[in-house]
C-alpha cells in the first residue's frame, strides 16, 4: 500500500473528522429474552447467563444478561432490501451530510469493510433501551492498494442506555475505493 500526499478531496473529507455521521438512532425494541433466545439458538451458545433466570439470580449477574456480541443488533433498523444494489449495498439511503456520499460522488464507489473493534462496558439486561451516536474518527490520505485507490474511513459508534450511560463502543473501518483504478496485474489477472 502506498500513500499519496494530501489532496483537495482529502482536505474536504478531513472537515468531517470529529463530526456526527448522522442523527442519533434509537433501538426499535428494548433488549428482550425472545431475541436473546434466537441469538443463542442460532449460535448454539448455551451459556446459562443468557436464558436461565433461576440459575443466574444468585450469580454476579443477578439475572439474565444479553450476549455482549449482540450489542450492535439492538440498534439495527429494519433494512429495505429492495434496491440495495443501487444504494451500494447499504440497507437504506444515506441522506445525511457525511463523507460516504462525498466519496461516492467522486467515483470511490467500492466499499470494503476492513475491521471492527468492539468494547463492552457493561452487560445488557432485558428492558434496557439503547440509542447510539456515530462520529467520524479518522480519514486517511488517498492510498493505493491492490483494489485500487481509495480512502480508509473510521467511525466510532457509542451505545448508550436510557440514562445516557455508555454501555459499549464499536470502531468500524471501511476502505472506499475507485474500482476503475484497480491494476489487474496486482489481482493476479491478465492485462
Amino acid at each position: 500500500m502506498t500513500d499519496a500526499p494530501p489532496d483537495e478531496l482529502h482536505a474536504r473529507l478531513a472537515t468531517y473528522i470529529g463530526k456526527p455521521m448522522g442523527p442519533p438512532a434509537v433501538a426499535p425494541d428494548p433488549v428482550n429474552v425472545p431475541m436473546i433466545r434466537h441469538w443463542v439458538d442460532a449460535l448454539d451458545d448455551r451459556n446459562p447467563a443468557y436464558l436461565d433466570e433461576d440459575g443466574t439470580a444468585t450469580t454476579r449477574f443477578g439475572g439474565i444478561v444479553a450476549p455482549p456480541a449482540m450489542l450492535q443488533t439492538w440498534t439495527m433498523g429494519r433494512p429495505r432490501i429492495e434496491g440495495i444494489a443501487e444504494r451500494g449495498g447499504a440497507p437504506d439511503t444515506i441522506t445525511v451530510d457525511n463523507p460516504i456520499p462525498v466519496l461516492d460522488a467522486a467515483g470511490y464507489v467500492g466499499t470494503l469493510a476492513t475491521n471492527s473493534e468492539l468494547e463492552f462496558v457493561r452487560y445488557l439486561r432485558p428492558g434496557d433501551r439503547l440509542h447510539l451516536t456515530m462520529e467520524i474518527d479518522a480519514i486517511s490520505t488517498r492510498k493505493t492498494t491492490s483494489l485500487g485507490q481509495g480512502y480508509f474511513l473510521t467511525w466510532v459508534t457509542t451505545y448508550l442506555d436510557a440514562n445516557d450511560e455508555v454501555v459499549g463502543r464499536q470502531l468500524f473501518r471501511i476502505f472506499k475505493f475507485d474500482p476503475s483504478t484497480i491494476d489487474p496485474a496486482k489481482l493476479g489477472g491478465a492485462s
